[in-house]
């Protein structure tokens, strides 16, 4: 843990700030379903900041208890050393315990899990014992058709990670970065081919998880071939955080 001593006053108050906004600020707890290129990765960072959510990418979490070497992370390691799949109960244990960090108190933002209806159930039991239960389940609904010209446009500039797109944002020169005059290139999976079956794959793995949300009454559709704004707004719409009751035990002032 970093001395508190040795932190510039400018980073401590800006901190102080955020919790103090973030105090007010309702719980919430939503999951993001949605197929690659779907604009995920757009909308996760807006709600975390505007509504002071965590947010929990399972791939992500996964890797990061294993380097830290955690007691989940070595089991995970281990069944990853055997070339094993790492059990839905050890992703749920390592959902659970990044629950407890301060930063996740006022709800979370969870992206690429569940995949399977047997993991919602999962997640659901663990939440429940926890008090706590799901707000919104978010589906990034869009065409196949869009995606592919969504990312087989894409180009980057590997040194940076600057990205293009050939019709949505081109270089001033095809193929070669605005800042260096260096070459762009195509991720490998950034193909028709690849995409396609990933997008099998997507659809025949969360279809389930999807009628399992819907019947419970938490699925909202958004439609994520719209601009970004409007996409934002409409997540906004669906969550509807401006009239969600502050629950009565958690109306005194704490800090995330």
């Amino acid at each position: 843990m970093a001395n508190l001593e040795d932190v510039s006053n400018e980073v401590l108050m800006t901190e102080l700030m955020r919790r103090m906004r973030c105090a007010s600020k309702p719980e919430k707890r939503v999951i993001l379903i949605g197929p690659p290129g779907c604009g995920k990765g757009t909308q996760s960072p807006i709600l975390k900041e505007t509504h002071c959510l965590c947010h929990l990418a399972t791939g992500d979490m996964l890797r990061a208890a294993v380097a830290a070497q955690s007691p989940l992370g070595v089991v995970a390691k281990q069944a990853m050393d055997k070339g094993e799949l790492v059990s839905d109960d050890l992703v749920v244990g390592i959902i659970d315990e990044a629950l407890h960090r301060p930063s996740c108190k006022k709800g979370f933002i969870l992206d690429g899990f569940p995949r399977t209806v047997v993991q919602a159930q999962k997640l659901d039991e663990m939440l429940a014992k926890r008090g706590e239960k799901l707000d919104k389940v978010l589906n990034f609904n869009i065409a196949d058709s869009v995606l592919e010209e969504r990312i087989t446009g894409r180009w980057i500039h590997p040194a940076s990670g600057r990205s293009y797109h050939t019709k949505f944002a081109p270089p001033k020169t095809p193929g070669i970065d605005d800042i260096t005059g260096e070459k762009l290139i195509q991720r490998k999976d950034d193909n028709v081919a690849v995409l396609r079956s990933r997008l099998e794959s997507f659809h025949k793995q969360t279809s389930p998880v999807i009628s399992y949300y819907e019947r419970k009454g938490l699925l909202a559709n958004i439609h994520a071939e719209k601009k970004p704004d409007v996409v934002s707004k409409e997540i906004e719409k669906a969550l509807d955080f401006s009239k969600s009751p502050v629950n009565a035990k958690h109306k005194s002032i704490w800090f995330p």
